[in-house]
């Protein structure tokens, strides 16, 4: 199995559609080990970003993530990097397909709606950013006869 960090940015909560956002993981069968909303600082989206700095469009990221809250979250399964990747598309929205998160709800590529991890170096990073290890819950799929 193998874990990945997705970031609902600030328009999924304004827009009212995370549990949408969110069910289009858990039908592909990626279990949520890890969730939070919280407002991020300065530091921490400069950190988080750190990699887009000097390029035309980061100060308007760095203020995008700041102007409200975001849902963190750690997703597992098997190849779950890119299968996270291929369900939120391609990050200009004029390239993302209809059926795809950012082809269905990302109405500007510069307010994009999702961030995903794009390799296992950047998971582990950005997890380590937003989670502690105890804040990663393990959990196995039971037995469904309670359901």
């Amino acid at each position: 199995m193998e874990r990945t960090f997705v970031m609902l940015k600030p328009g999924v909560l304004q827009r009212r559609i995370a549990g949408e956002v969110l069910s289009r993981f858990e039908r592909k069968g990626l279990k949520i080990t890890a969730c939070k909303m919280l407002r991020m600082d300065r530091p921490q989206v400069e950190t988080h970003y750190a990699e887009h700095k000097g390029k035309d469009f980061y100060e308007k990221l760095v203020e995008y993530t700041l102007s409200g809250p975001v849902l963190a979250l750690v997703l597992e399964g098997e190849d779950a990097i890119a299968l996270v990747r291929r369900l939120c598309g391609p990050t200009d929205i004029h390239e993302s397909p209809p059926g795809t998160i950012r082809g269905d709800y990302a109405y500007s590529t510069r307010l994009n709606i999702v961030h995903a991890s794009d390799s296992p170096a950047s998971a582990e990073r950005e997890i380590a950013l937003f989670f502690t290890p105890a804040e990663i819950c393990q959990w196995a799929d039971g037995n469904q006869d309670w359901f």
